[in-house]
């Protein structure tokens, strides 16, 4: 029990005990009330910056568990972006390359997704700018697998067109030729036979016995069957596609009509000696695109590189066609 308060009385030289009203004691009250809560609440704060509280520590719990999510994400995102990346390279580096196809121009591959408006109703939260960023990054990496899946429908439709190629592009020699003894003029000029005069010669001479087998280059549909008494003489015109048309010339007779498909091998007619002609042989050309090219490169079905450079070595030295 608090000990009793004086006050020192002048006039009586005494000590009177002093006696507090209400109202002092009310404000006694308040004043230690008030100081007790300020103490209380100088405590609580300095607790609290070096203690954390039962739901805070849960709440810092659960932002490390979101962080580190966020974090596996972000990296498996940029995982799967770099495998995109490579895909990219390889599909229009080699896989195009190989099928002779433009590449995938980088403007279409790294274009943007959607309109101004279409990150809105992600607005407006506290976690709206993070939401929003990895959003983009998904649809940007959407929109590149879909971007090179449908590079991949198309690769696919050229390989199924470069294997119909293949088979058109007139690659083999049109009559049996195997030791190469029946390679006779070449492609460029050369000398004409009968007007003695220096011609451009637009495709390769074979030599062989009249009736000798003479066989499609390539697949294709027979385009024109003719027969004339000068110039090419008996001669087939074949349509193989691509560009590609090859022609048989000086023609002893027809194994095929016009409009009938054929397939490289086939035999179309027989070796002879009509139109202007010296003698019985086969004269054949080879044109892309309207402009007659040499038929000696074209042989890649039929002939190693030895053999290769032996023809070249055959044809250098004649300067005399059969036509």
């Amino acid at each position: 029990m608090p000990k009793s308060r004086y006050r020192f009385n002048p006039e009586s030289l005494s000590f009177d005990k002093i006696r507090l009203g209400y109202r002092s004691v009310l404000l006694r009250g308040l004043s230690y009330f008030t100081g007790s809560l300020l103490v209380a609440v100088v405590y609580y704060i300095i607790y609290a910056s070096f203690f954390d509280s039962p739901k805070e520590k849960a709440l810092l719990r659960e932002i490390s568990q979101l962080t580190l999510q966020y974090d596996i994400i972000q990296k498996e995102m940029e995982d799967l972006g770099t495998v995109i990346g490579q895909l990219e390279q390889k599909d229009d580096n080699l896989y195009r390359a190989i099928f002779e196809a433009e590449p995938i121009p980088s403007t279409q591959r790294e274009s943007g997704v959607g309109g101004i408006n279409r990150y809105r109703d992600l607005e407006g939260y506290s976690n709206s700018d993070i939401v929003i960023e990895t959003t983009k990054k998904l649809d940007q990496l959407k929109k590149k697998i879909v971007v090179q899946s449908k590079s991949y429908d198309d690769l696919f439709e050229l390989a199924r067109t470069k294997e119909d190629m293949l088979v058109s592009i007139p690659a083999i020699m049109p009559i049996s030729n195997r030791d190469l003894t029946r390679t006779a003029s070449g492609f460029g000029l050369r000398i004409h036979p009968i007007y003695k005069i220096i011609k451009f010669h637009a495709g390769m001479d074979f030599t062989a016995p009249t009736g000798s087998e003479i066989y499609a280059t390539g697949n294709g549909t027979v385009e024109a069957v003719n027969t004339s008494a000068r110039g090419f003489g008996k001669h087939i015109i074949i349509d193989h596609g691509y560009g590609y048309k090859s022609l048989y010339a000086h023609m002893d007779g027809f194994n095929v009509r016009r409009g009938q498909k054929v397939e490289r091998g086939d035999v179309i007619g027989f070796v002879g000696n009509t139109g202007t002609s010296v003698a019985p042989h086969l004269h054949y050309e080879v044109r892309l695109n309207g402009k007659s090219v040499d038929p000696v490169n074209y042989y890649m079905n039929d002939l190693n590189a030895e053999e290769y450079e032996r023809m070249i070595e055959i044809v250098s030295k004649t300067g005399q066609s059969f036509d």
